[in-house]
């Protein structure tokens, strides 16, 4: 039967048992796919991290069932894919959709239960709002999004799939929502995969409740709100009033805290379209160099505006504390009486590698000033990877924007054939319960009342 390509997958559709095996090998492409990856990661970030264990089962677990999935395929004429009544080849769909709902609920009533309490596994990933002491601890269960949700939902699938396995769908809603026919479940897939999409692209974009700060990088929100740098003001502060001295609370602040407080690490900032990993752009961190604060000659201490997310260039202005333009590096070459040489510009460094280390340089205190324009100043390494020096997205907005837009598709194609299967029979052109035998290309046209008709 010759198909085009993307017609091929129609010659499962009355198979049960290759039905069932190209979804097996669909499973092994994904395990393999992110065991792989898992490794390729290892490779180029960090070997030390301890993911070799959960990339090798993985790995291990593809291979299983790619084997499974060509047993199934060779051997797919089984007496369990068969009416019994009739002996064609024969799927329960209402059955299969209560085995299946009852079996995720025990797989998500087990992950809450055993996992994420530590009773049987590690726990879950709990931190801090600022993302500094995350780590895998047991969770005791508790109404909220501690741990109980996946508790709350195990149970509700259980109870469901029970529910679809007992209780026959009336005749009428069976036929209705066309629930005999292979598309339909197909359709009503794709709906669960798009919505799933939609949301967790939603959760990871919008906040970090359910993606860590650690794991996934901040959010746009917490940059365009001075999140970090509230935070780190606050703690600052707070060392003040322990009468420790500016440097001595500014060396306290967490290096990962001030590595949140760069715009580098904004997911809005650098195009979508600029392919790679945030290393490729503004290169491997490597240290803070520690928090830049500027002065002008009659000694007022000044701040640099920070980059809004959408700017690819911005004017670097330096305000006093009552947000009074002091000084500023003008983008021409031209006279200007904020100009660092003029206001009489200086920097010195607090915490970090230089602390201590001032400078009156007009030409180094504006590369400074033009660094604080982006948060936190870091030293970065862009030649082990070539790191082109151009910011690119993160984690965070690889994830998101990959899900939306798959999100999309899936969205499309579950109208598509969701449309397909309930107007099947206006598409064929022939009423599916038809039981007449019509004398085609003979009369007319079909439904001409003068047809001879031989009932089947």
């Amino acid at each position: 039967m010759g198909l085009p390509w993307y017609r091929v997958h129609t010659v499962v559709l009355n198979d049960p048992g290759r039905l069932l095996s190209v979804h097996i090998m669909h499973t092994a492409l994904v395990a393999g796919w992110a065991g792989s990856m898992a490794l390729y990661e290892l490779a180029v970030f960090d070997p030390s991290d301890p993911l070799q264990g959960v990339a090798g089962a993985h790995i291990v677990f593809s291979g299983l069932c790619f084997l499974a999935a060509i047993w199934h395929w060779v051997y797919w004429d089984l007496e369990i894919f068969c009416d019994e009544r009739t002996g064609k080849p024969y799927l329960d769909l209402p059955k299969i959709f209560g085995i299946h709902l009852f079996l995720s609920g025990v797989a998500c009533f087990g992950f809450g239960a055993f996992h994420v309490t530590g009773l049987y596994g590690p726990g879950i990933w709990v931190s801090d709002p600022y993302g500094l002491t995350g780590k895998v601890q047991p969770v005791n269960p508790a109404w909220g999004m501690e741990a109980s949700h996946h508790i709350a939902a195990g149970t509700l699938g259980i109870l469901a799939g029970l529910f679809h396995l007992s209780v026959r769908l009336p005749q009428r809603l069976y036929k209705g929502l066309r629930m005999g026919n292979i598309e339909t479940v197909l359709s009503s897939s794709i709906a669960a995969v798009f919505f799933a999409a939609f949301v967790v692209a939603g959760t990871m974009w919008y906040g970090s409740a359910t993606t860590p700060i650690e794991l996934f990088g901040p959010t746009r929100y917490q940059w365009d709100q001075g999140y970090f740098q509230q935070e780190i003001y606050r703690r600052v502060s707070a060392g003040l009033a322990e009468n420790q001295s500016l440097s001595e609370a500014w060396s306290k602040i967490p290096e990962k805290l001030a590595f949140y407080d760069y715009i580098g690490n904004n997911p809005a900032k650098g195009g979508l379209f600029r392919a790679g990993s945030m290393d490729n752009g503004d290169g491997i961190a490597v240290g803070w160099l520690g928090h830049p604060i500027f002065r002008d000659k009659d000694g007022r201490k000044l701040f640099v505006r920070r980059m809004p997310t959408f700017f690819e260039t911005f004017p670097v202005v330096l305000v006093d504390g009552d947000g009074i333009v002091r000084a500023d590096v003008p983008f021409r070459r031209a006279e200007s009486k904020y100009n660092v040489e003029q206001v009489g510009v200086t920097v010195e460094f607090y915490g970090g590698k230089l602390n201590g280390v001032s400078y009156s340089d007009p030409a180094t205190v504006k590369k400074y000033a033009r660094r604080a324009q982006l948060g936190e100043i870091f030293e970065l390494d862009r030649a082990t990877l070539k790191s082109d020096g151009v910011f690119h997205s993160s984690p965070r907005g690889w994830f998101t924007f990959g899900h939306a837009s798959f999100a999309l598709l899936f969205f499309f194609g579950r109208i598509w054939h969701g449309a397909r299967t309930l107007f099947r029979d206006v598409f064929a052109g022939i009423d599916p319960d038809l039981d007449a035998q019509v004398e085609f290309g003979a009369f007319q046209k079909l439904g001409d009342p003068t047809t001879r008709r031989q009932v089947v």
